[in-house]
């Protein structure tokens, strides 16, 4: 697990791949199935790990965290950035922080919560926990109603806040008023894109941010590197094509559920077996499943064609 500060052009340096978290049939944590999909990854060249929504940390319990924390550490290589998610509610987050301040973690993610939050709550709230935790927060932003614009740019300018996950989904994602006015406040270089690859060529393109979190890229971690290089180096037809090999995926994920078709997915590529998903979520319906398979397979086979056809790029 990378110890050292993280620095603005960090996030830009690599895709954020959001991993699901392996147990086993009894929903202890599985060290050696987390550790299998983590080999994986870094092989592709990711260097950065949020374990956030799709490991399911929504409904973690705080008697565990502190053993997450540790089989994270344990299992990511040298010069991987391991950032953590807390909440979604204060009462979790105050927990998880006071366990976070006995750890090397240098950052965690906040949880979005829908409903019972003002922007003034928030504000304090989350000084508060950046204060306990001895770490500056990462803030995963869903909905306008979250948190003001004003009040998101003063956490960032007292280094409370050290990035911003931005995931409020749009129709036509250059067509964003809200992100436009919080670029006007924030460095488009704390910002990574929140919702996979759909949006994120425009988000990079359009707006400049630093780079964007991958589900599916937890399977094809070389073909996300090389899309985020194509993306930042203006290769037009090589991220195009790089692009479409992800939405087949991406689009069951968004028909279906985000967190659940990856879990699966995962398993069923044999990456790693992820195991039973936390409560209170469920694996996805039998109906969906071999197409879940299909594509899964598919893009772990463009995976290692791509690793194949490209041996010079190094990961």
């Amino acid at each position: 697990m990378n110890e050292s500060p993280i620095r603005d052009d960090e996030l830009a340096t690599s895709v954020m791949a959001v991993p699901p978290l392996a147990r086993r049939a009894d929903y202890t944590l599985d060290a050696a199935q987390n550790l299998a999909l983590i080999r994986h990854i870094e092989a592709g060249g990711v260097r950065t790990l949020l374990y956030g929504g799709n490991a399911n940390l929504y409904h973690i319990a705080v008697s565990e965290y502190r053993d997450l924390l540790d089989l994270l550490a344990d299992a990511a290589g040298e010069g991987t950035r391991v950032i953590p998610a807390i909440g979604p509610d204060y009462g979790k987050m105050l927990d998880q922080a006071r366990i976070l301040a006995q750890t090397r973690y240098r950052t965690a993610m906040v949880l979005p919560l829908g409903g019972f939050t003002t922007s003034e709550g928030v504000e304090a709230g989350l000084t508060r926990i950046a204060d306990m935790a001895g770490m500056s927060l990462t803030l995963y932003v869903k909905s306008e109603n979250y948190i003001d614009v004003d009040a998101l740019a003063r956490l960032i300018d007292r280094g409370t806040l050290i990035a911003v996950k931005y995931a409020i989904v749009r129709e036509n994602p250059a067509d964003d008023p809200y992100l436009r006015r919080l670029l006007q406040h924030i460095p488009a270089a704390k910002v990574v894109s929140g919702m996979g690859e759909r949006p994120a060529l425009t988000h990079l393109r359009e707006f400049g941010l630093a780079a964007w979190t991958t589900g599916s890229g937890c399977i094809a971690p070389r073909m996300v590197t090389a899309l985020l290089q194509a993306v930042k180096t203006g290769a037009r037809e090589t991220a195009q094509r790089l692009y479409d090999a992800f939405l087949p995926l991406e689009t069951l994920r968004d028909d279906i559920s985000l967190i659940r078709v990856l879990h699966d997915a995962v398993t069923f590529s044999r990456i790693a077996d992820m195991g039973p998903i936390l409560p209170l979520l469920s694996s996805t319906p039998p109906e969906h499943r071999a197409k879940i398979e299909h594509a899964a397979r598919v893009l772990l086979s463009l995976e290692h064609e791509f690793a194949q056809a490209n041996p010079y790029l190094e990961p």
